[in-house]
């Protein structure tokens, strides 16, 4: 039998004993020493070691080039359903009390239910044993964890930890039910080259010959102002654009900025243009009332440009695009969730390089170059790109590895899945 099937089967007669309050009584940290120092003298401990830190640190990181859009990752959330149906058949895991940061070295009885939950969800392996230890293998079993959700993998239960953990299985059944509909529908021919906008995660994926070739990081829309789902052809890469603001930010937030500060608008290069394109000096408008919103704000290219250095063109009715961002240290943030509905690219030049590779004399280099020099340069695609805007909080990409995201939107209708607004 080999390591992966044996690790299977171990799991499956867990989950099967799992409601048996005795559980935590008969497997102590006596039990756990003794099974552990068990493994350490085995002469196949480099299998463990694969098992328990390597393999399980590997095993949460973003590093498949399966794209989301697959028919691979349909059959892979397929297996995940059928998965999670067996642990809610079994009585799901426990709730895991939020009543303190645990972390390495910690000794605490929160820690042997912690360990429980982790093993029905597959993070832990059934060999570690119940114990208020928080060991390496609980360390690197929290990590995966928190990869496979969206989290910062340091290993520390805080808010967010604690929020998706103690998400019910049936919760987590139904989110992977859901979003298993969205993926079957997204799973035929979408083209040899495409880009994708995975809007809970704040991901993109570039794919091409049906796998990915850049992930990148984004921003997208605030709660209130939510970025669209939609279908479309990326046909312009424009470097070192004017930013028009849509009406939408000119009412709610400039208009409100002017009256507080006047030289607003003077201060980050914006100019006001009337309907026939004649342009309206600042001073002569009545910020008290709301007529500037009839006017065009338009902000010159430069460093401090809304879009900094780029903008990605496709056509659609919600007047969104891609960009780029000064704001830089935003693509550091656990909730990416902070633009008017346009998505903000982290590296957008290495995207804007894979878009215009088949548009002759655009390489890195020319692109570089071209936006060094400050004029704005809109550059028409060889070959329009497929884009898709989407909205999947669950999938699977192999490996065992089930990925969940905060159902930022509300769209999977369950209000325990909106972590972010819950805390």
């Amino acid at each position: 039998m080999s390591t992966k099937d044996y690790t299977r089967s171990n799991r499956r007669h867990f989950l099967a004993g799992i409601g048996a309050a005795g559980l935590a009584m008969q497997a102590g940290s006596s039990f756990a020493e003794t099974g552990i120092d068990q493994i350490l003298r085995s002469k196949r401990r480099g299998n463990w070691n694969d098992q328990f830190d390597a393999s399980a640190s590997r095993a949460g990181k973003v590093t498949s080039t399966l794209p989301i859009f697959s028919p691979e990752t349909v059959t892979y959330i397929e297996a995940a359903v059928l998965e999670y149906a067996g642990i809610v058949s079994n009585g799901g895991w426990p709730i895991v009390p939020a009543r303190k940061k645990l972390r390495l070295g910690v000794v605490d009885p929160d820690v042997s239910i912690m360990r429980r939950r982790l093993m029905i969800s597959g993070d832990l392996s059934t060999r570690a044993g119940i114990s208020d230890a928080f060991d390496t293998y609980v360390d690197a079993a929290v990590k995966r964890f928190q990869r496979r959700h969206g989290l910062p993998d340091d290993g520390v239960l805080g808010r967010y930890t604690y929020a998706a953990m103690n998400v019910s299985a049936p919760v987590r059944l139904g989110q992977l039910e859901t979003n298993l509909v969205r993926l079957r529908s997204m799973s035929g021919f979408l083209g040899e080259r495409y880009v994708m906008v995975n809007i809970p995660a704040a991901q993109i994926e570039a794919v091409e010959n049906g796998r990915v070739v850049q992930r990148h990081t984004a921003i997208v829309g605030k709660t209130d102002r939510q970025t669209p789902i939609l279908n479309s052809r990326i046909h312009e890469v424009i470097l070192n654009p004017y930013w028009t603001a849509p009406k939408s930010i000119v009412q709610k937030d400039i208009i409100p900025l002017m009256r507080k500060d006047p030289g607003y608008l003077t201060r980050n290069k914006i100019r006001l243009f009337n309907p026939q394109g004649v342009e309206v000096q600042p001073e002569s408008v009545d910020w008290s009332t709301d007529e500037a919103v009839d006017l065009m704000f338009r902000q010159d290219p430069g460093k401090i440009n809304a879009m900094s250095s780029t903008k990605i063109n496709f056509h659609n009715p919600h007047a969104v695009y891609m960009h780029d961002t000064p704001q830089q240290s935003l693509f550091g943030k656990l909730m990416r969730f902070e633009s008017s509905g346009c998505v903000r690219v982290q590296n957008v030049r290495d995207l804007s390089s894979w878009l215009l590779k088949n548009t002759p004399g655009w390489d890195r280099r020319t692109i570089e170059a071209s936006i060094k020099t400050g004029d704005i340069n809109p550059i028409p695609l060889a070959d329009p790109v497929p884009v898709y805007f989407t909205y999947i909080s669950a999938w699977s990409t192999g490996d065992g590895v089930v990925h969940f995201r905060d159902d930022i939107y509300g769209r999977d209708g369950v209000d325990e899945l909106r972590l972010s607004s819950a805390l």
